[in-house]
């Protein structure tokens, strides 16, 4: 606001400003990316108003800054052709900003309601000014001010709040309320707050043409494009943020719309769009039925040969406008505001309930990867509907009468490769491997075919060089293929179709493409593609295999084919832990839950076992295994063995994530270890510690004291999940006890105490706990 008000003058309506409109539009660009990490930041503090208004103004700066730069690049050089960029962007956040700042007030948001209403009125008085240039600017510079005065009062009192520690608070900067857990939680996870911001760049889309329609602007004309590109490339960073608040439906739906943003619709969409609302139905059945406009709009882009040029999509724009800002208010109550407005949810779900053969998924393992560490939803339904996407584009004929046929057809590929980047890093964070490595390569295939095709760039003298490329992405597809035999039936389609489309590339590329083979190639890789998209939207949303993905064409013993004995028992249950207790009493080894990552563990009393856990994972001379007990009562016979220093500092470390090398001695044999005392430590010293893990130090009260090595292969990354004990040992465990992702990925910290006694202690690893709470520990031991 300052910034604006400083290089413009508002009392002189032709009056030039202080700096140029390129350096204007850098420094609002500039803006808007700290007030979108501003948003971004906070919303993990739970501040939907906070959140909501600083992308909102965020994506208006960015606008805002693109038209500037335009203008000072002469592209916009006709007289009205700023106003026309201007308004339909201005016309979006006018309204926007007005809902925002009504549920502020009704939040008793009072500063943030405030910068919202002000901006809300300087973007219509803006329009206004527009329409009529004898309609006076000292409105918006009025605006500014208000915005310039609340938004320096909120800045103060939020720098007071941090010197002082929150000991001085000015009324209406504080921002440490929490929503109240009951709250977070909707039907289908986590509440979405990013969605509200997803639903204002709908309107902001909308705005464009449907301003075109209703006669507001003159033209539909390349400075309006900016508009169109910001909601893009914003909605873009939505879908991932859904993704990141576990809102799978919600997160592809903003993948779907951010294409549009940045071209024009298919046929094939309204198929995906209608799909996605009956599942999006489930949760609340207003958000399906706001599916059905894009359902529309879809439909009125094909069926008009000139697209978005024509009326008829515009009067849809129109609808969903309306629709949007509807929804926004909608949606900004439910996540802010104390009052809920009812949109339906749970009524679907409960009549699903009566229902024997569909029952929905839910509860804390509804997103749980399937190897190690994710913070994200699954996002393979939105890559199996990017590949929908891209390969029926493919098969649209390019005309030249037709304006669409040369912005539609590369966008939608070029924009659902790059979606489908998204989906393969998500899936490799969720350990898929093998899909997130196949989506990862059909990504760039799309990316790169999709430019060099439709931009020229494919000509005659590059033949060569293109199949070049195209014969090394078929051997890497090649290898793929092979992989997904041992994974499932519908992989191994999904990957064996795309190998014919690149065998189609390759044929064009040397000028030997047969008469509709690519045509029939891209319709089957597309219809596998839409099989795939279903089946993974009916498999996280119901439990059992609705459509099945298959099973791997070859087996093999280890993860996802044939039998094993390696039972997997949830860590929740005291039976399970009791089955475990047996498993090993009876000489079995088990991958269990610690307080760090996963370890494979053995009773001490069982030789035999000891030696088998040795031995299944390759243990190395130089990491010999360790021990652990539950208390120190298990000690206390041989206690008289111990220094008092050294018992002292055991009682002060445990129970924590810190092992002790102490001294061999006779005291190894009152813990029962027998002959399998060989196999633990090294013939001067022993690991030792009491886990800080409620299940462990139960499971160790009822078998007594374990040995214990990583669950991996001598060499490996420590194990993250339980899933990975089966990856990473196969069968040669006996059970695994299952508790999902580890707390922490960092092993424990193993002190070297041998010389204790002279005052030194060393350091073999150093894992979570630091050298210095050690060295700590050991400080305030001494002196006691």
């Amino acid at each position: 606001g300052s910034l604006l008000l400083a290089v413009h003058f508002y009392s002189l309506p032709r009056a030039a400003p202080l700096i140029p409109s390129t350096t204007l539009g850098v420094l609002l660009l500039m803006l808007s990316s700290l007030l979108a990490y501003a948003g971004v930041w906070r919303s993990l503090r739970n501040r939907s108003v906070f959140l909501t208004l600083c992308l909102t103004i965020s994506a208006l700066w960015c606008g805002c800054g693109v038209l500037f730069i335009l203008e000072g690049q002469g592209v916009l050089s006709a007289t009205d052709d700023f106003c026309n960029a201007l308004v339909p962007g201005l016309v979006t956040f006018t309204l926007a900003l007005l809902l925002i700042a009504v549920v502020g007030f009704l939040c008793r948001e009072v500063i943030l309601a405030l910068i919202a209403s002000a901006l809300s009125l300087a973007s219509a008085h803006e329009v206004a000014l527009c329409s009529s240039p004898a309609f006076g600017s000292s409105a918006v510079a009025c605006n500014y001010m208000v915005i310039c005065l609340v938004g320096g009062y909120f800045a103060l009192g939020r720098i007071l709040c941090f010197l002082t520690k929150e000991k001085i608070v000015l009324p209406g900067t504080e921002l440490a309320k929490k929503t109240t857990p009951e709250r977070l939680q909707s039907s289908g996870g986590s509440m979405n707050r990013f969605a509200v911001t997803g639903l204002i760049l709908n309107m902001l889309s909308a705005s464009v043409f449907g301003c075109r329609l209703l006669g507001i602007t003159g033209k539909l004309f390349i400075g309006q494009v900016p508009w169109l590109w910001a909601a893009g490339v914003y909605q873009l960073g939505i879908c991932i943020l859904s993704y990141r608040a576990l809102d799978v439906l919600m997160a592809t739906f903003f993948g779907f719309t951010s294409i549009l943003k940045f071209a024009g619709g298919l046929v094939v969409f309204s198929f995906l769009f209608v799909v996605l609302a009956l599942f999006l139905t489930l949760k609340s059945p207003v958000d399906g039925l706001y599916l059905l406009f894009y359902v529309a709009y879809c439909i009125a882009l094909a069926c008009c040969p000139k697209g978005f040029f024509e009326g008829v999509p515009q009067g849809v724009d129109v609808a969903i406008f309306v629709a949007s800002a509807l929804m926004s208010l909608v949606h900004l109550c439910n996540v802010a505001a104390s009052a809920r407005v009812p949109t339906g949810e749970g009524a679907v779900r409960a009549l699903l309930a009566r229902s024997s053969a569909l029952k929905l998924r839910e509860g804390a393992d509804l997103h749980a990867p399937y190897l190690g560490y994710s913070k994200y939803a699954d996002a393979e339904v939105l890559g199996y509907a990017c590949s929908v996407l891209a390969s029926f584009a493919m098969t649209r004929a390019g005309e030249p009468q037709a304006p669409l046929a040369t912005v539609v057809i590369p966008w939608v590929v070029v924009a659902g490769g790059i979606l489908k980047l998204l989906g393969g890093s998500v899936a490799f964070a969720r350990g898929k491997t093998l899909e997130s490595s196949a989506f990862i390569l059909y990504a760039v295939m799309w990316i790169i075919w999709g430019l060099t095709r439709y931009a020229g760039l494919c000509g005659t003298a590059r033949s060569f060089h293109t199949a070049a490329g195209i014969v090394a992405f078929m051997l890497f597809n090649g290898f793929i293929v092979f992989c997904t035999l041992f994974l499932n039936t519908a992989w191994f389609l999904y990957s064996l179709t795309f190998l014919l489309i690149s065998a189609s590339f390759l044929l064009d590329a040397i000028h030997a493409l047969p008469a509709g083979y690519d045509i029939a190639a891209t319709l089957l890789f597309g219809l596998v593609s839409f099989y795939c998209f279903l089946s993974a939207l009916f498999n996280s949303t119901f439990e059992g295999s609705c459509l099945s993905m298959g099973r791997p064409i070859v087996q093999l013993s280890g993860v996802g084919g044939g039998t094993t004995k390696c039972l997997h028992l949830p860590a929740r249950k005291a039976s399970s832990v009791k089955k475990i207790a047996d498993i090993l009493r009876n000489g079995g080894t088990c991958g269990i839950p610690t307080d760090t990552v996963y370890v494979l563990v053995a009773a001490c009393h069982r030789p035999d076992a000891v030696e088998k856990a040795h031995q299944s994972k390759r243990q190395a001379q130089d990491r010999p295994m360790s021990l652990w007990i539950s208390s120190l009562k298990q000690l206390e016979p041989a206690k008289h063995l111990f220094t008092p220093l050294l018992w002292d500092f055991m009682e002060a470390a445990w129970p924590s994530p810190i092992s002790l090398v102490i001294p061999r001695g006779d005291w190894v044999d009152f813990l029962g270890m027998k002959d399998s005392a060989k196999y633990v430590g090294t013939p001067q010293s022993i690991a030792i510690r009491i886990p800080d893990c409620s299940v462990t130090t139960h499971l160790i009260d009822m078998v007594g004291p374990i040995v214990v090595t990583s669950a991996n292969p001598t060499g490996e990354a420590d194990t993250t999940h339980h899933n990975q004990v089966y990856a990473k040992l196969g069968d040669k465990v006996d059970a695994v006890l299952c508790d999902g992702p580890s707390p922490e990925n960092i092993a424990s910290t193993v002190v070297d105490c041998t010389k204790l006694d002279s005052g030194n202690i060393g350091f073999f690893r150093v894992g979570i706990i630091p050298k210095a709470q050690v060295l700590q520990i050991l400080e305030q031991v001494q002196k006691k």
